[in-house]
């Protein structure tokens, strides 16, 4: 069974304690598919996730919004230790930028 307008996102990845590929579903992170190929995990989970959301719908369950569909602010608060917090605003001052943007640029890499 195939899901119309899929936009879940979706993961294939080895799984070196199961020797073998895992499908993956962010939408669903409790759901897998174990598969000998990356090509058939994701074809697993594709189904599985299919069968799942249209059990929801039958009962009225409402449904995880797809990743790729929401709507990001681009902010975000991190909490970090203060010496890193010295130390990151000490590097931003000496390269003459914001510590917004010397954060920015570092998680960017």
């Amino acid at each position: 069974m195939k899901l119309k307008n899929d936009h879940h996102t979706y993961r294939v990845t080895w799984s070196p304690e199961d020797a073998e590929y895992v499908g993956l579903c962010a939408e669903f992170p409790s759901l897998s598919w174990l598969s000998s190929s990356p090509e058939s995990a994701l074809q697993g989970i594709r189904r599985v996730v299919a069968g799942v959301v249209r059990d929801m719908k039958k009962k009225g369950e409402p449904l995880p919004e797809p990743v790729a569909s929401r709507r990001y602010s681009g902010k975000f608060l991190v909490r970090v230790p203060p010496d890193i917090h010295r130390r990151l605003a000490t590097e931003a001052a000496e390269a003459g930028v914001s510590l917004n943007r010397l954060a920015s640029a570092k998680l960017a890499q």
